[in-house]
C-alpha cells in the first residue's frame, strides 16, 4: 500500500500522506480549518464541530479532526454550509458566554474571540443564555471561572492523560455540562498540584493564574522598601514571545533592561542559585550513597511535583531531597547574606520571583519556606504576568536597552541554564558529582542520554569504578511510572530528575499561551544554546558561589546551608 494517496481540497487535487486526518490534510496544503476542542498535543476529542467539513457523498457534515483521508476522498471547507454551521455553533457558544472580552484576562489572545473575528461574526442570533457561577478563588495559584467555560474538555483531558492527577470531570449532559472538581468542588478542596497545565490547555479565560502584579507595583511605589527581582532559567527563551517574537528566542538582556526599567532595585538571576543547588543537592546525593541513605535520591526543584509526590506518594518523602528549590534558596539568601552586605533590614526587603510556573505562587506561601525569619519570596509572578506588567508600564520590549545582571546574585554557568529544560538539572550534577568522586576533568559535558522529550530517560555514569544509574522523568503521568516502581522496590537509579510539566520549566503552566511540545522544544533548543556558548559551564566552577561558601555558608550541607538552603515536606495526602 502506498504511503501517500491523492485527495482533492476545495476542488484542488493533492497528495498526503495515508492515515493522517483531514484537519492536518487541510494545514499541510494551507488551508486553516477553525478548531476550538482540539489541540496538537492532545487526543482527539470532536466535542465542538468547529472544525466540521463538508465531505462528497455524505450527507452529514465530518469532524476533521477526527475523520481520516480516504482515497480519492473529495472535501471542501468552505461551502455555505461549513460557514452557516460553524457560525450557529459559536453563536451558540456565545450566547451561553459572559460579554466581559474587554476585561477579560484573555483579551488579545482568547481562542474564541479570534475565531470569531476569523469568521466576521457581527451578531449572536441565539438567545443570551449566560449564567453568573461563583468564581473560585479557592487556591493561591490558579483562579476557576466557569462562566467562561466552554466544555471543550482540553483542561480535563491534560489534567486525567498528561498528568494523570485526574481532579477535573465534566459533569451532566447537555446544555448542563459542566467541567469542575468532583461534586463541585473548589481547587483547595481536592488534591491539585497546581502545575497550571490547565491554563495552558484552556483556549478561554475560564482558568488562569492568581494575578500578584498589584502587590509588585505597590511595592515598587514604597519608598520604604527595596525590591529585587530574580528571574528563573527559561524566562529568557519563553518572554519574547509574548511580544510577538519566535518561541525560542533569547532575549536575556532585554528582559534585564526591562525589569530595571520597570523600577526593581536590583535585577538578579535564579541562575546564581541554581548552581548552588548543585552544589548542595549533588553533596547531598553523594553522602547518601556513601553512608547507606535513602535511594534513589529524588529532586526537589519543581514545586508541582513535590505537591505532588506530598499529597499521591507522601510514604516516598524520604526519597526527596531535602534541598530547597533555587527560587527559595535565592530569597532565603536574599534576606540574610545579600542584606547584611547591602545593609538592609531584611523586614524592608521584598523579593519577587519571575517564574514560569503557576506552583511557585503556592511554594513561595508555604509555611516553612522562612528560614530567614521573614517570608524567603514575598511573590511569585508568572511570564505572562511579568509581560503584562511591561505592557501596563508603557515599556516596549522591543527597543528597551539591553542590560546585565547585578552583582552578586547574578554570576552563573551554562549547567544553570539548562535548569529549564528537562533532563538538565541531572545533567548540570553530573558535571560536578563526577569531577568531585573522580577529581578529573570531565571532557565532555553533554550528557545526550538526558536529554530530549521523551518522557522517561536514563544513563548510567562511571564515577571511579562505580556505575551509577540515573533517571529523569517529566510530566507527572511519568512521575507516577517511577513512583511505582521505587514502591515495587525494582528501581536501579541511584538519583532521579522530577519535573513536574511536560519539557520541564520551559513548558510550565506560567508560560505563554499557546505553549505546545513543538514551542517547547524550541525553548530547550535556545538554553542548550546558551550553555554552549557560556565561559563557564559547571556550577561548581561559579566564582560568585564559591565565595559565597567562603564569606558565609560555609561549605555545602554544612550547618548554616542546612538552616537556609534545605527543608522537609510533609504527608498532605487526603484521605
Amino acid at each position: 500500500m502506498s504511503d501517500e494517496i491523492r485527495i482533492k481540497l476545495n476542488g484542488r487535487d493533492v497528495t498526503v500522506p495515508a492515515g493522517i486526518t483531514v484537519l492536518e490534510a487541510a494545514k499541510r496544503n494551507g488551508i486553516a480549518i477553525p478548531t476550538l476542542c482540539h489541540h496538537p498535543d492532545q487526543r482527539v476529542k470532536a466535542n465542538c464541530r468547529v472544525c466540521s467539513v463538508e465531505i462528497a457523498g455524505r450527507d452529514k457534515l465530518a469532524a476533521s479532526c477526527s475523520t481520516a483521508v480516504e482515497p480519492g476522498m473529495s472535501v471542501r471547507t468552505n461551502t455555505v454550509r461549513v460557514r452557516e454551521t460553524v457560525r450557529t455553533i459559536l453563536e451558540l457558544i456565545l450566547a451561553s458566554h459572559p460579554q466581559e472580552c474587554n476585561t477579560c484576562i484573555r483579551n488579545g489572545n482568547c481562542e474564541l474571540r479570534q475565531l470569531t473575528d476569523k469568521m466576521g461574526m457581527t451578531q449572536i442570533r441565539a438567545e443570551k443564555s449566560a449564567k453568573r457561577l461563583p468564581v473560585d478563588l479557592s487556591s493561591p495559584s490558579l483562579v476557576r471561572d466557569n462562566n467562561k467555560c466552554i466544555k471543550c474538555g482540553r483542561c480535563a483531558e491534560v489534567c486525567h492523560h498528561v498528568q494523570e492527577v485526574g481532579i477535573l470531570y465534566s459533569h451532566n449532559r447537555g446544555t448542563d455540562i459542566c467541567i469542575s472538581p468532583e461534586y463541585g468542588k473548589k481547587l483547595s478542596e481536592v488534591s491539585c498540584v497546581l502545575c497550571g497545565q490547565c491554563v495552558l490547555a484552556c483556549p478561554v479565560g475560564a482558568i488562569y493564574e492568581r494575578d500578584q502584579t498589584d502587590e509588585v507595583w505597590a511595592a515598587l511605589d514604597d519608598p520604604k522598601k527595596h525590591v529585587v527581582v530574580q528571574t528563573a532559567p527559561s524566562i529568557r527563551v519563553s518572554i519574547a514571545e509574548e511580544f510577538g517574537l519566535p518561541s525560542g528566542t533569547v532575549s536575556t538582556g532585554k528582559l534585564v533592561g526591562s525589569l530595571k526599567a520597570l523600577g526593581f532595585d536590583k535585577v538578579f538571576d535564579t541562575d546564581f542559585s541554581a548552581d548552588l543547588t548543585i552544589l548542595e543537592e549533588g553533596n547531598e546525593l553523594l553522602h547518601r550513597m556513601k553512608n547507606g541513605g535513602t535511594l534513589p535520591m529524588l529532586t526537589s526543584c519543581s514545586p508541582g511535583w513535590i505537591n505532588f509526590i506530598e499529597m499521591y506518594y507522601p510514604e516516598l518523602l524520604p526519597h526527596v531531597s531535602s534541598c530547597k528549590s533555587p527560587q527559595q534558596m535565592f530569597g532565603s539568601l536574599a534576606k540574610t547574606w545579600y542584606a547584611e552586605k547591602v545593609g538592609i533590614d531584611p523586614k524592608d526587603l521584598f523579593v519577587v520571583s519571575v517564574m514560569p510556573c503557576t506552583a511557585k505562587k503556592y511554594e513561595a506561601r508555604r509555611p516553612e519556606m522562612n528560614s530567614s525569619g521573614f517570608r524567603d519570596v514575598d511573590v511569585a509572578l508568572t511570564t505572562r504576568e511579568l509581560a503584562r506588567m511591561l505592557r501596563n508600564g508603557g515599556i516596549d520590549f522591543d527597543y528597551v536597552p539591553e542590560e546585565t545582571y547585578d552583582d552578586p546574585l547574578g554570576e552563573s554557568t551554562g549547567a544553570a541554564a539548562i535548569f529549564g529544560a528537562t533532563g538538565g538539572v541531572m545533567e548540570a550534577a553530573l558535571r560536578t558529582v563526577y569531577e568531585v568522586v573522580t577529581g578529573e576533568e570531565l571532557k565532555k559535558l553533554e550528557f545526550g542520554d538526558v536529554r530530549g522529550m521523551e518522557g522517561i530517560k536514563s544513563a548510567e555514569v562511571d564515577l571511579s569504578g562505580t556505575k551509577v544509574k540515573v533517571a529523569v522523568a517529566h510530566g507527572l503521568s511519568h512521575a507516577r511510572q517511577m513512583m511505582e516502581e521505587i514502591k515495587s522496590g525494582k528501581s536501579e537509579y541511584a538519583f532521579i530528575e522530577v519535573m513536574c510539566c511536560p519539557g520541564g520549566c520551559i513548558g510550565g503552566g506560567g508560560q505563554p499561551y499557546g505553549s505546545t511540545n513543538a514551542t517547547r522544544q524550541r525553548r530547550i533548543d535556545a538554553l542548550y544554546r546558551l550553555d554552549g556558548q557560556m565561559p563557564l559551564r559547571k556550577s561548581h566552577e561559579n566564582p560568585a558561589v564559591l565565595k559565597l561558601y567562603t564569606e558565609f555558608l560555609g561549605a555545602p550541607l554544612g550547618e548554616r546551608s542546612h538552616a537556609l538552603l534545605h527543608t522537609r515536606y510533609s504527608d498532605r495526602k487526603r484521605r
